[in-house]
């Protein structure tokens, strides 16, 4: 998927830009021919769930933490954070983590060809704030730690395999996993106000026990080329991983991390950018900043957990806010596909799609009591994009 920078060094009208819609690089905000409109219409009405979608989508509540899972016995995890869809025959599982400290940890649900429920259980227990992830070519789902000196865990969806901590992938305050089969690494973002994004390239491909952990090396602006430098001391301490390499480009704040074609799309939550690595030509850009939408009414604010569609849409869910995932076309059009009602004291994470494309699954952290007790997750059903 090609997709060109936007949002750069444009002037943006504010009524348009509260509604989505297009941007040519220099050129005048405009507003799609329906205001919200975006590739899939306006939103409605809040349905039973409280949450707004455009006509032809559908939601329905998976689990509420601290309650039984369906009918499996099992209590689903309070904090759902950052979660991953995985084929299982004619079903499915997604898992889902917990971001708690202490205590932690990884859930899943199986769903079967109907989309029927069919188990829950845990993969992941007794670690400290699981807060992003992502999942690997092989099947396995890398949950991160959001702690100093955090670790890197790599869990088996099925259920059959044990946990095991992967040491290599550096000891840092984690976020996001990002694999790329093609060059065949793991790319990683720091939740730090001067958090760096890293890369692990594994001895061997499908092996996480060993390899070396780089960081990114750039210059202060927001474009240009880049290169990786090896990390010395991967364990973080005690140096921290992001300050021992000379001329490692810092970013306010690493969040969610998606790779597609050659591209590396990451999010900054403290300056609520979304940024493009372009890996065929090694450099990076800014591909979404919402400072720079005037009248304080950018239609994506508080940037958090990104995923993407075949289709080659951005979704991208808002910690805050006004509660939206907001999706990003290949043609740069950048609009709510959903809101949550009534839950302004959570956020939105955890945004994964069943392997067939027909189902978004998410999470609302804290739901309506805002406490990590009161989390929701969600399946939102339609005609999604091929």
């Amino acid at each position: 998927m090609e997709r060109r920078t936007f949002l750069r060094g444009a002037v943006i009208g504010a009524s348009a830009a509260a509604f989505g819609g297009t941007l040519m690089p220099g050129a005048a905000y405009a507003a799609p021919a329906q205001p919200g409109s975006g590739p899939y219409g306006a939103l409605g009405a809040a349905d039973a769930n409280g949450i707004q979608l455009p006509a032809g989508f559908t939601s329905r509540v998976i689990a509420r933490s601290g309650r039984q899972v369906g009918s499996t016995g099992y209590t689903w995890h309070n904090a759902p954070d950052g979660g991953a869809c995985f084929a299982d025959g004619t079903g499915w599982i997604y898992v889902s983590n917990s971001e708690i400290n202490p205590g932690g940890g990884v859930s899943a649900v199986k769903f079967g060809a109907t989309g029927a429920i069919t188990g829950a259980y845990r993969i992941l227990s007794n670690t400290r704030q699981n807060c992003a992830g992502g999942r690997t070519p092989w099947n396995t789902w890398l949950s991160c730690e959001e702690v100093s000196l955090g670790a890197v865990y790599e869990t088996d969806p099925f259920g059959a395999k044990a946990a095991v901590r992967r040491d290599a992938l550096g000891k840092f305050k984690h976020e996001a996993a990002a694999a790329d089969p093609v060059r065949k690494v793991i790319y990683l973002t720091e939740d730090e106000s001067d958090g760096c994004l890293y890369r692990f390239v594994p001895t061997t491909w499908g092996d996480l026990s060993a390899g070396q952990l780089q960081v990114l090396v750039a210059g202060t602006a927001t474009s240009g080329s880049f290169s990786w430098a090896n990390v010395p001391d991967p364990d973080g301490s005690p140096a921290t991983t992001r300050t021992q390499v000379s001329g490692a480009k810092h970013f306010n704040g690493g969040e969610g991390c998606h790779y597609a074609n050659d591209t590396v799309w990451f999010t900054t939550k403290g300056d609520n950018r979304l940024w493009q690595l372009n890996l065929a030509n090694n450099t990076y850009e800014l591909a979404y900043d919402d400072s720079l939408v005037s009248g304080g009414n950018a239609p994506l604010t508080g940037v958090d957990n990104v995923t993407g569609a075949s289709s080659g849409d951005l979704y991208v869910a808002e910690d805050g806010g006004n509660m939206e995932i907001c999706v990003i076309t290949p043609d740069d059009v950048v609009a709510p596909f959903l809101r949550i009602n009534g839950q302004s004291g959570s956020e939105i994470t955890g945004p994964a799609f069943s392997p067939d494309g027909k189902r978004l699954y998410f999470s609302s952290q804290r739901g309506t009591t805002g406490s990590s007790s009161g989390g929701i997750t969600y399946e939102v059903t339609g005609p999604f994009r091929a």
